[in-house]
């Protein structure tokens, strides 16, 4: 699917949200990428993920990781696509760490998946912790990239749409007007 195809499932899908919004990051936005609903559509959730694990086949993943929440489906998908495993990674006091029973053992290849990347601070929490243990990033990709290509990951990286949309510090001038900023992710800033 082309960019242009993939932004028209975002529309349909009532998946990108206009107004005043507060970002995992704590930066604001005029646009808000909500892709819990585009996958909560599993034929939609397959094909974007096996577009996604298409880049990386060549590879040799061993299993794929993501950030949770939004990244949960991303990854089984993708991992499902390249017949690995899936896991997440939770915050647990401030960092992410591996819970529920979750083991990544060194020497495995690693591909750390997304829903959105605005900053890439997620993804590279999630690529420390895959360092911290022995593993190796071997990429990382996800399905709205915001920062328009200029988010560094330290990895191979690969977005099926990428956009350059402004985030704003939280008393920009150009939100004044907006209304209430809302916060629809699954991240309170204090976490």
């Amino acid at each position: 699917m082309t960019e242009h195809e993939i932004l028209q499932i975002f529309e349909k899908t009532n998946a990108l949200l206009n107004g005043h919004f507060i970002l995992t990051s704590g930066l604001h936005s005029k646009q808000y990428f909500q892709c819990a609903q585009v996958m909560k559509h599993p034929e939609l959730a397959e094909k974007l993920c096996a577009q996604m694990a298409a880049e990386f086949v060549d590879q040799n993943v061993d299993l794929v990781l993501a950030p949770a929440v939004g990244g949960i489906v991303v990854a089984h998908e993708v991992a499902r696509a390249l017949k690995v495993p899936a896991l997440f990674a939770e915050r647990e006091q401030g960092q992410m760490s591996l819970r529920r029973g979750f083991e990544i053992l060194p020497g495995q290849r690693v591909l750390v998946v997304e829903d959105v990347v605005t900053t890439g601070g997620s993804v590279k929490e999630v690529i420390s912790l895959v360092r911290e243990v022995g593993a190796e990033p071997i990429g990382a990709g996800c399905i709205v990239d915001r920062s328009g290509g200029t988010a560094d990951l330290g990895v191979r990286y690969s977005a099926l749409i990428s956009l350059q949309i402004t985030a704003y510090q939280p008393d920009a001038p150009e939100l004044s007007g907006l209304g209430p900023a809302i916060k629809p992710g699954s991240r309170s800033l204090n976490q």
